[in-house]
């Protein structure tokens, strides 16, 4: 009795495990898809520079391919799991360790390989400025929208100051994604009446602090973490699982005390057909009274 109640204690565990897997991978994959537009307008603004291969870096646990399969197989394997645990399948089960053993092995050193601290420097902010001149230009399209998407999200307007714009282009105000409240022309109307309707701080320290690393990025590190060790739990509950219904499925010995001890799946058993007994009193019905009933039959015959 104490056995099955842990079986089912360990069922309902790995239950709540690949719940809490299906739950965290899909979290992950939704803020890394959060960071990733983020992330290429600061790419392309800083392209070719020191400030790109830092966001790579602090970056690339983020959008790594492998990363993201990792979550997608997760979600997968976690299926598994729950289906193994369901029926008691000591194949699925079996499928199902395996599994995590190779996705946690891939996750640490997908971890030791891109943990590194990014060089860089506020100084290097200053190299942003090479790409000012080629704002609203019909070639650099898209160096127009990198500007202006991270003027918005930001908050901030130029590198250091506002009156960037004005210093590396030929601009007489700068562009309306520096206005705190946008419309058509609200950064000229701010540039001649009430400059404090321009975001005041430049975009430069705001990109370091991105690159330095964000509350997404803290919040990303700390699923990544709090897989590694639901993995590590979900394998020994498993491992733990298979060895009961291992000895479960073993022959009993008839010399063992523990041979008429036998704890079975709840699932498996309800599956069993129920056997009556109720044949017996008919069987005990039909039998002759005694001999003696017999041997008066044959006297009178």
């Amino acid at each position: 009795m104490a056995r099955e109640d842990s079986v089912k204690c360990l069922r309902c565990l790995l239950y709540a495990l690949n719940f809490l897997f299906w739950l965290m991978a899909l979290c992950v994959l939704g803020v890394s898809a959060c960071l990733r537009d983020h992330l290429n307008n600061v790419l392309t603004l800083t392209a070719d520079t020191r400030l790109e291969e830092a966001a790579v870096l602090t970056y690339s646990p983020v959008v790594h391919p492998v990363v993201i399969t990792v979550c997608c197989f997760l979600i997968i394997v976690a299926m598994v799991g729950y289906c193994g645990t369901l029926k008691c399948n000591l194949l699925l089960l079996s499928w199902y360790f395996g599994s995590l053993m190779v996705i946690f092995c891939v996750e640490l050193a997908s971890g030791v390989w891109t943990y590194d601290e990014p060089m860089v420097q506020r100084s290097d902010m200053i190299s942003l400025k090479s790409r000012m001149p080629h704002f609203g230009l019909q070639r650099y399209q898209w160096l127009t929208h990198a500007w202006n998407s991270i003027q918005t999200e930001l908050k901030c307007c130029g590198v250091i100051y506002f009156t960037d714009w004005l210093e590396m282009t030929e601009m007489e105000w700068p562009p309306d994604s520096c206005c705190s409240n946008q419309y058509p022309g609200c950064a000229r109307h701010a540039h001649y009446n009430d400059l404090s309707d321009l975001y005041q701080e430049g975009c430069g320290p705001k990109i370091y602090s991105f690159i330095r690393g964000t509350k997404q990025l803290q919040v990303l590190r700390f699923l990544g973490v709090s897989i590694g060790v639901a993995q590590i739990l979900a394998m020994t509950l498993t491992v733990t699982l298979l060895w009961a219904l291992y000895y479960d499925h073993k022959p009993p010995d008839p010399a063992s005390p523990d041979a008429l001890i036998q704890t079975h799946c709840p699932a498996e058993d309800a599956q069993k057909p129920r056997h009556s007994h109720s044949r017996a009193p008919e069987a005990w019905a039909n039998t002759p009274a005694n001999g003696h009933t017999q041997f008066e039959m044959e006297q009178l015959s």
